[in-house]
């Protein structure tokens, strides 16, 4: 690599005299962006100090120089250039000059992936980011959200669960398919152990359990069905969903009275789809996917700038060799502003247009961030479609905004909430 040690060498562990730091750069030298995740991340599991440096090219890490470090990023096949004290502090004297700052990562947390027992390897993102980086992570559903396992977890990410408990409507188009027969017979199986009447009420109490993970503290990342369908049945509490699902006839449309969007996370103001016909959930996603009104084609969403020093959350998230990137569907694959709450942080949009793409907040002492679509390297992800082989895409920026998410909340400080 350029200006420092190459990557991918696996002779000679030490560094050069008096370089007791290694810089990770971030920005087009980097030789595999998403595993830079990973090296940093593993830092923090054994115990050790990094910090982000954000805004310095691209959102670089900063390690210690140790033996173990040196080997996982040699054989991770990351770019990192070593550094003495004194290199360091050219740096700093820097980052106080702009709009960038270091940020301490001191602890990795403990991460868990909503999902079911059977789920694939690839059925989300995050779960191929977080097996590609080398980032531990324990799945959960139902049964250990329900029974309170959340506790034992820093950050939880959800995808394309439905937690209206309809099945995303998948009725519609794959009725009698064996993946949805066994997905429709899991779901209720599970809510009768639960103690729960149907699919609906459990899924509500699941949402719950997860909205109070955030209250006391959690990180909630969440893409695709999941953003939408969370606080739809946050907010639907009183709506009997069930009653509806059950009969296939529209819900009288007075039931969207009862909605009460305190309760939500993200949404307000939104009107639910009742009718069973249907396949789209509320007008909360701006481009309707599975519509007769689908919009499309799909553009390219731009990241938002924030102040490293005034802002530093926000300026995490968005961490990126790429500030424009190609947009990608989901079931859910945008969010209507008019829909957002205020006090939401829009981190990304498309220029122009109606909705956005990336969004952020807060809920008690937590966060959640929510990211629309299935799949950034697969743009028109369809059910049966291969699994994507992250090795092809080291550099995508794309899953680098899932890795930010991963990693922020090492960061976690008082100072750093905004």
């Amino acid at each position: 690599m350029v200006g420092g040690w190459a990557a991918g060498r696996l002779d000679g562990w030490k560094l050069p005299a008096r370089a007791s730091w290694l810089l990770v750069p971030m920005d087009e030298v980097q030789s595999d962006h998403l595993k830079a995740y990973g090296v940093t991340f593993r830092v923090l599991e054994r115990g050790g100090k990094a910090e982000w440096f954000l805004n310095y090219r691209n959102g670089s890490f900063l390690l210690p120089g140790d033996p173990a470090t040196v080997r996982d990023a040699t054989i991770a096949g990351v770019s990192a250039v070593p550094l003495d004290d004194g290199q360091v502090a050219e740096i700093r004297a820097e980052l106080a000059q702009g709009n960038m700052d270091a940020v301490p990562l001191e602890k990795a947390p403990k991460v868990a992936v909503y999902a079911p027992p059977n789920a694939a390897p690839w059925d989300d993102a995050v779960t191929m980011a977080l097996q590609y980086a080398g980032i531990q992570f324990d799945k959960v559903w139902d049964p250990e959200v329900v029974g309170d396992k959340l506790r034992s977890y820093d950050w939880l990410h959800l995808h394309h669960e439905d937690f209206t408990g309809q099945y995303s409507k998948f009725y519609l188009t794959y009725a009698g398919a064996p993946w949805l027969v066994e997905m429709t017979e899991r779901n209720q199986r599970t809510a009768r152990q639960l103690g729960f009447a149907n699919v609906p009420a459990e899924k509500k109490a699941v949402a719950r359990t997860i909205a109070a993970f955030v209250e006391r503290g959690g990180f909630l990342f969440a893409m695709c069905t999941a953003t939408e369908t969370i606080d739809l049945a946050l907010a639907s509490e009183e709506v009997d969903i069930a009653a509806n699902f059950a009969d296939g006839t529209p819900m009288d449309p007075r039931a969207a009275d009862k909605m009460n969007w305190a309760r939500a996370l993200a949404f307000h103001n939104a009107r639910m789809e009742l009718s069973p016909a249907i396949a789209v959930y509320s007008e909360i996603d701006g481009h309707q996917v599975n519509s007769p009104d689908r919009r499309q084609p799909l553009g390219a969403f731009s990241l938002f700038n924030f102040s490293a020093k005034i802002d530093p959350v926000p300026t995490m998230l968005v961490q990126n060799h790429r500030q424009v990137i190609p947009d990608f569907y989901g079931l859910t694959t945008s969010f209507m502003k008019e829909t957002l709450k205020p006090g939401v942080t829009v981190l990304a949009d498309e220029p122009g247009a109606p909705w956005a793409k990336y969004i952020h907040g807060e809920r008690g002492q937590g966060t959640w961030t929510f990211l629309g679509g299935h799949d950034p390297e697969d743009p028109q992800h369809q059910v049966g479609d291969a699994p994507t082989d992250l090795s092809t895409h080291p550099h995508s920026p794309g899953y680098r905004l899932i890795l930010n998410n991963v990693l922020f909340p090492a960061a976690k400080k008082k100072e750093l909430k905004t």
